[in-house]
């Protein structure tokens, strides 16, 4: 018989199942480490060797160390997971050598959870069952039954109380087609992982009865069809930070050891490249993405089914597919992580999508500056060729496909599609008039399609789950999840990938854990330096390419950054100015001057030296930069200055007319004075005053020279009785 794409599949998979399973078999206890570029830095790489040094120690054969990507909790890393068999994963924060011995002697050891080290401190160790329940609209919401109610109300009843069984509302599963509100809902049973369909109380009673108290699960009520979110809850379903997230572009991120192939193969990779190549035709993928509605996650937000379209409908016979991985936006780490934790998806992406147009070369454009993702994605694409899934006849069919890796030297600007282009050709990355659009003259001037990381990510999930579970999962329309890189003044920054249409406040409040300050959020900046800056009164704006852009901002690449009370608007506008400025290719005149004269005008401003007519003159150049510029990165721009003005406008006049800086930001605008009632004449702040500009005499009230003064607060700093003031 002759060999297909899915007999020779099948045969990969299963030749990973038996070295996994024979890896594996001799290792009681599993301790994961996460291993990318922020985990490193923060101390994962000296975390590893100090378990191994405790392994060797300890003499134990049964002990392994498994390693995986990012998890994205980056205000905790490294993160650690212990994995004891017919115990719930238990997850640890913020791990140092000191703690790695707490671990090792009392947990792993020991078997008692170290409780103060916990990632989430709510979770309480190791309970007995976890019950998740689906937070969609659908699953039990109607006012005459909820489920987690009914489940709360039986479980008092029979005296079973958290530390056995814990109830935990985690994101939408996204499986209610076709199903009335309220009439039936799912929940997923840890450590078991198994997801029950629940449609009434005696379904409650039912679960309790046998499962949870008798230990044996309800078949009937199983949902057969395990939905790909349940891995990642079944592993992280306990932290706050992580189970009101909807992973689908993140669903390997934490999950798999990032330079295996076996583990890619083993969570279904490159099953949908498969199923494509047996079965599929360009016309059947066009029209899934369609269908799911997946919009580009790089910025613009193009339907990728009608650009695929366009690139397949192209007539010549030489097609290149390109998967941009110049990520330059500050703050943004979305592109990096997944490349650094899952690169075998982007190269599946890539493929499915290559097939689909008809390209049969393709290039990966990723920035020097990452140097561990371009060794990943080289390391995975050298096991996909030994392996028959890039080159000629891939999976034994007859589609030839091979990928190259072009390096980009760090220009915001070549994130441009048609400027990236020119980089890979090896001219000046500067963008160009379109139309032509690269679907119809692109590299070397033939037609190419270009996604981001995070699109090809979403490739083969839709494929392999259903367009139309991955549409409803969004909003009516842009389909699926979107990953952010949440940063700022948020207690819990890292990744956070959550349906379309989920509020700002979701986002922030339920995932973020608010402000690490406490202090009242002021606004939310997304879409980088090309974005604008909502206000906090509109936080409950739904997060999609069409709200946000009505808010006076974008979705952009996934950027999305929490500013508090203390944060300035007129500053935070110059910072992504000066960025703009900064990275602003030059080619066209509303960009190259534009973006240099509203940045003078803003310092100009925090210098207390603007003038109101300096705010009509940043509105016109901003929209003049926005109606002229060249490209998309010029147009957007001015979006931080307008944003602000529209918002807080009232800071840029306190600015300006009163020569005041209301968040004590702008130095030019703030003074620093010494209060003779509380001041004790102990002369600290003189001694550490850099510019010697502090006079008086012991134990007696000092003064401050302001016009020596470089206003740098160190006399603040030290002062320990509150008697200097900011003003």
């Amino acid at each position: 018989m002759a060999s297909t794409p899915l007999s020779q599949y099948s045969a990969l998979q299963a030749g990973a199942h038996a070295r996994l399973e024979q890896l594996h078999a001799a290792s009681s206890v599993q301790i994961q480490i996460g291993s990318a570029t922020c985990e490193n830095a923060a101390g994962a790489e000296t975390v590893r060797a100090e378990f191994l040094k405790h392994i060797a120690a300890s003499g134990r054969q049964d002990i392994s160390l498994r390693r995986t990507g990012c998890t994205g909790g980056c205000s905790r890393e490294p993160i650690v997971t212990v994995m004891m068999p017919g115990h719930l994963p238990v997850k640890y924060g913020g791990v140092d050598r000191e703690a790695v011995h707490a671990i090792f002697t009392q947990h792993v050891l020991g078997g008692q959870p170290v409780t103060e080290l916990l990632l989430d401190p709510q979770t309480g160790g190791d309970t007995g069952f976890e019950l998740l329940f689906c937070a969609g609209e659908r699953c039990g919401r109607a006012d005459t039954w909820d489920v987690r109610e009914a489940f709360n109300r039986k479980l008092e009843a029979r005296g079973i109380d958290a530390s056995r069984v814990r109830l935990i509302e985690a994101e939408c599963f996204a499986l209610c087609a076709g199903e009335a509100p309220g009439h039936q809902a799912h929940v997923f049973v840890r450590p078991a992982g198994v997801l029950y369909r629940i449609a009434n109380d005696d379904d409650v009673e039912r679960v309790i009865e046998q499962h949870l108290v008798g230990g044996r699960i309800v078949e009937d009520l199983v949902l057969a069809d395990q939905p790909l979110s349940m891995r990642f809850f079944t592993l992280y379903g306990d932290g706050a930070f992580f189970n009101r997230q909807a992973r689908v572009a993140l669903r390997n991120v934490g999950m798999i050891d990032p330079e295996s192939l076996d583990d890619y193969l083993d969570h279904d990779g490159f099953q949908a490249l498969a199923e494509t190549l047996e079965h599929g035709t360009p016309e059947k993928v066009i029209e899934a993405m369609r269908t799911s509605r997946l919009r580009g996650r790089g910025g613009g937000g193009f339907p990728t089914g009608d650009k695929w379209a366009m690139g397949h409908a192209a007539a010549d016979p030489v097609k290149y597919i390109i998967c941009n991985a110049d990520e330059g936006d500050p703050g943004a780490f979305m592109d990096r992580s997944i490349l650094e934790s899952d690169p075998f998806s982007i190269i599946e992406g890539m493929i499915v999508g290559a097939f689909t147009i008809g390209a049969h070369e393709g290039f990966v454009y990723i920035r020097a500056e990452y140097p561990l993702a371009i060794k990943r994605i080289e390391q995975a694409m050298t096991a996909c060729r030994a392996n028959g899934l890039l080159g000629k006849g891939i999976l034994g069919s007859d589609f030839d496909f091979d990928l190259e890796i072009r390096l980009g030297a760090g220009a915001f600007v070549c994130g441009e599609e048609t400027a990236l282009i020119a980089s890979i050709e090896g001219e000046r990355g500067q963008p160009h008039i379109r139309p032509p659009y690269p679907t119809q003259r692109g590299l070397w001037g033939k037609p190419t399609v270009i996604n981001n990381v995070e699109t090809f990510a979403n490739v083969a999930a839709i494929l392999n789950h259903g367009a139309d579970w991955f549409s409803r999962m969004g909003t009516q329309k842009s389909g699926g999840t979107k990953v952010f890189a949440l940063a700022g003044k948020v207690r819990h920054t890292g990744l956070v990938e959550v349906p379309m249409g989920t509020t700002l406040r979701g986002v922030v409040e339920q995932i973020g854990g608010g402000t690490l300050s406490g202090r009242p959020i002021k606004a939310i900046q997304t879409g980088g330096p090309a974005g604008g800056c909502i206000p906090a009164a509109w936080l409950d704006t739904p997060v999609d390419y069409d709200t946000l852009m009505k808010a006076g901002s974008i979705m952009g690449s996934g950027g999305m950054i929490v500013l508090d009370e203390d944060d300035c608007m007129v500053d935070v506008a110059k910072f992504f100015m000066t960025f703009s400025h900064d990275e602003s290719c030059g080619k066209c005149t509303p960009c190259r001057e534009g973006t240099k004269r509203m940045l003078e005008i803003l310092e100009r401003i925090t210098s207390g030296q603007g003038t109101l007519e300096d705010l009509s003159r940043l509105e016109r150049l901003g929209k003049l930069a926005k109606k002229a510029s060249l490209c998309g990165l010029g147009r957007a721009a001015p979006n931080p200055i307008l944003s602000t003005l529209e918002h807080y406008r009232d800071e840029y006049i306190a600015h300006v007319t009163e020569k005041r800086c209301p968040a004590h930001k702008c130095r030019a605008l703030v003074h620093y004075e010494i209060m003779p009632d509380k001041c004790v004449g102990c002369t600290l702040c003189a001694k550490n005053c850099p510019v010697a500009c502090i006079a008086g005499n012991r134990r007696e009230p000092h003064v401050i020279d302001q016009s020596r003064c470089i206003r740098c607060g160190r006399c603040a700093q030290v002062c320990r009785f509150g008697a200097v003031a900011l003003k």
